[in-house]
């Protein structure tokens, strides 16, 4: 009598099918999500396959791996054959991938129009829980220098150091800045604060021959533009 394997594994599955072997044979950009994150975590549960796993975890942000990468460490760790140590691959893993996007997308991005602030920024501030302020450094032809947080702070507000923003203006040659904060509310209108910062940065900057061209509230609603609205 023919004894049936209790668990049925990536092992079982014909060689062909194989994630790292699949790989190996014709190329990462043949897998799919679900498949590469199984050869970095290397097994499943009880239940479950590495792959089986993994597309559990996926569909639990609509496969979208900006919010996977979003998604705090703990929650990973609810996932039934998912430890510390996958976990933190996941996580390492995103991480890497959201840098070098970062490091393509600086060469070459000219920040011309709220739009295109807008999808640089969102990655890191539309889905945040607490509220940050960052500063975009641009040059003469509005190429992006250098994204730099300048503080992260509580639910409803953060302190915002504008020396800082300014040193750091002068060390990367910039002669142009972008201020953006996100709203983890939802709300897009601008308080009277968040007038008075942009205020108050634009007439520190134009003491020392910077400008600053915009600033934006970023939630996972929007955007709005105080630019767009004439309010710089």
């Amino acid at each position: 009598m023919t004894t049936i394997p209790e668990k049925f594994t990536i092992k079982d599955w014909d060689e062909s099918d194989r994630p790292r072997e699949k790989l190996c044979r014709l190329g990462a950009s043949n897998l799919s999500n679900a498949e590469l994150f199984a050869i970095l975590i290397g097994s499943g549960s009880l239940n479950d396959s590495a792959i089986g796993l993994m597309q559990r975890i996926l569909n639990s942000v609509e496969n979208d791996l900006i919010k996977l990468h979003q998604l705090p460490l703990e929650h990973l760790l609810k996932f039934n054959g998912i430890g510390m140590a996958k976990a933190v691959k996941v996580k390492a893993a995103l991480e890497l991938s959201k840098r070098m996007n970062q490091r393509n997308e600086q060469k070459t991005l000219v920040l011309n129009h709220s739009k295109v602030v807008y999808e640089c920024l969102q990655y890191e501030l539309a889905e945040l829980e607490h509220e940050e302020f960052w500063v975009l450094y641009l040059n003469q032809s509005s190429k992006l220098l250098e994204k730099h947080r300048l503080s992260q702070g509580g639910i409803t507000q953060t302190s915002v150091d504008i020396r800082l923003a300014l040193k750091r203006a002068f060390e990367v040659g910039a002669t142009a800045l972008i201020l953006a904060h996100n709203h983890p509310s939802g709300n897009l209108k601008p308080s009277q604060s968040d007038k008075d910062i942009t205020h108050k940065f634009s007439a520190a900057a134009k003491l020392v021959d910077l400008s600053v061209l915009d600033h934006l509230i970023i939630s996972e609603k929007g955007y709005f533009s105080f630019a767009d609205e004439d309010l710089m």
